[in-house]
C-alpha cells in the first residue's frame, strides 16, 4: 500500500449510487447502494462477475452515463486541467491521425504552446516505447501498439484522474504484461488517481493499491482488499510471492460466489 505521504485527500465520492436502465416497459437495475472514496494518487481496481456494471460505474465517473439516484463527485484541483481520460477495451485513437496527432489531439484542444506539446508528445510516446513510430498511422499498427497510443495520449492530456475500461484485455499475453509493467513505470512517476476495470484478478493485485469486488446484477460493493505488497512491483517476483497468491485466491473465492450466484 502506497504510504500516508503518497495518497492525498478524497478525490472521488460516491455516496447511494444506483443506476437503472429502462427500456419500454422493463427496468433493469445495474447499480444498488455503492458508497466509495477513492483517496488521490490511489491506483483502484475493480473486479467482478460479467454484467455486474463495472463498466457502468466508469461511465458515469466519465460523464457518459448519469446516475438514476446518488451522489457522485470528483474533486477537482485544476480547472485547466481536463477532469478525466478514458482507456476503452479496444483502441479509440483517430484513424485519420497519426500517432504524434493522436497523442497530440487533447493537448491542442486546449491550446497549450507548440514546445510543451513537442515535449509532452514526444516524453510520452518513448515512455510507451513508440516513439519510433510518430509517423504511423493506426492501422499500420498492431493492437498492442494502438493501446500504447492510447495510454499516451491519456496521460499526455495530464487529467485529473484516469479511468481505465479493461484496455489490455484484447492483447496476447506478452503485451499484456509488457504493458502492465509500463503503465505501472508511468503511473508511478506522476501519481494520477486511477480507476481501472478488470476481469483478471492477477492484473487487479499487481497493479493495484485496492481491489474492489463487485456482486453480480444488480452490483453492489461485496469487498475491498487493500494490497500489502510494496512498490515497484515485478510480475516475475509476484508470481512467487505468498502475499500475491493469497490474495489472489481470497479475491477469486468472492468472485466466483458471485458468478455461481449470477448463474
Amino acid at each position: 500500500m502506497p504510504s500516508a505521504e503518497t495518497l492525498g485527500e478524497k478525490k472521488i465520492i460516491i455516496k447511494g449510487l444506483n443506476k437503472t436502465f429502462t427500456t419500454g416497459r422493463q427496468e433493469t437495475i445495474a447499480l444498488m447502494n455503492i458508497d466509495l472514496t477513492v483517496p488521490s494518487g490511489e491506483f483502484l481496481c475493480i473486479v467482478g462477475p460479467s454484467g455486474c456494471g463495472k463498466t457502468t460505474l466508469l461511465r458515469i465517473l466519465a460523464g457518459l452515463e448519469s446516475a438514476t439516484s446518488g451522489e457522485v463527485k470528483i474533486i477537482q484541483d485544476n480547472q485547466g486541467l481536463p477532469l478525466n481520460a478514458m482507456v476503452f477495451q479496444e483502441n479509440s485513437i483517430f484513424p485519420w491521425f497519426k500517432v504524434w496527432d493522436n497523442v497530440a489531439y487533447g493537448l491542442r484542444m486546449r491550446g497549450i504552446s507548440r514546445q510543451e506539446e513537442r515535449e509532452t508528445v514526444a516524453y510520452f510516446l518513448e515512455k510507451v516505447g513508440i516513439l519510433e513510430f510518430k509517423d504511423y498511422y493506426p492501422y499500420q499498427l498492431s493492437g498492442g501498439m494502438k493501446q500504447r497510443v492510447s495510454i499516451a495520449r491519456a496521460f499526455a492530456n495530464k487529467p485529473e484522474i484516469l479511468l481505465m475500461d479493461e484496455p489490455f484485455a484484447a492483447l496476447d499475453e506478452q503485451n499484456k504484461l509488457l504493458l502492465q509493467e509500463e503503465l505501472l513505470t508511468i503511473w508511478e512517476q506522476n501519481r494520477k488517481t486511477v480507476v481501472f476495470i478488470t476481469h483478471s484478478i492477477d492484473e487487479a493485485v499487481f497493479l493495484g493499491d485496492r481491489v474492489l469486488t463487485m456482486t453480480a446484477r444488480p452490483g453492489k460493493v461485496k469487498a475491498m482488499a487493500d494490497v500489502p505488497i510494496p512498490r515497484p512491483r515485478s510480475v516475475e517476483e509476484l508470481k512467487g510471492d505468498a502475499q500475491y497468491r493469497d490474495l489472489t485466491k481470497q479475491i477469486w473465492h468472492l468472485v466466483r460466489e458471485e458468478v455461481q450466484r449470477g448463474v
